[in-house]
């Protein structure tokens, strides 16, 4: 991955999660990848609903484990959430539409390290004792996130 932008944050509580949810689902655009990466635990399902949310999903959010992917009709942007944890081969993973999904509109990647993916925004979530943090990176156009955030 060309990595043109990087930082780091804190993500003390929910309010931050749903913060920096609101600060990508901004930057969201037609063909953009986010890959969400962590522990079990780490937070990608609730950083993806908090990004899902601020795009005007009202419905409820599960995560795709069981369902591999979940396509979501933003009023701006289709937005297609898959879980890649049950994931088998790269075989599998062609038969989930990511191809499609990208040309259609964004997709946010949980377990992203499961599958050979195109370059993107990938936020690493990291449990440091009690405080949780956010390590981003990806292209240089997503550095709008470091002044927003800040």
């Amino acid at each position: 991955m060309a990595e043109n932008f990087s930082m780091e944050l804190a993500l003390p509580d929910l309010a931050a999660t749903a913060e920096l949810g609101a600060r990508i689902a901004a930057g969201l655009r037609p063909g953009d990848l986010v890959a969400l990466a962590g522990d079990l635990g780490a937070g990608k399902t609730t950083l993806a609903r908090a990004i899902l949310t601020a795009l005007g999903v009202a419905e409820n959010v599960p995560s795709p484990t069981f369902t591999l992917v979940q396509a979501y009709d933003t009023p701006n942007l289709k937005v297609s959430h898959y879980d890649l944890y049950r994931l088998k081969n790269e075989a599998e993973m062609r038969e989930l539409g990511l191809d499609d999904a990208l040309e259609d509109g964004a997709a946010l990647v949980e377990w992203p390290e499961r599958a050979t993916l195109p370059d993107g925004l990938r936020v690493d979530l990291v449990c440091d004792g009690p405080v949780r943090r956010a390590r981003l990176q990806g292209p240089a156009r997503w550095q709008l996130l470091e002044s927003t955030l800040v």
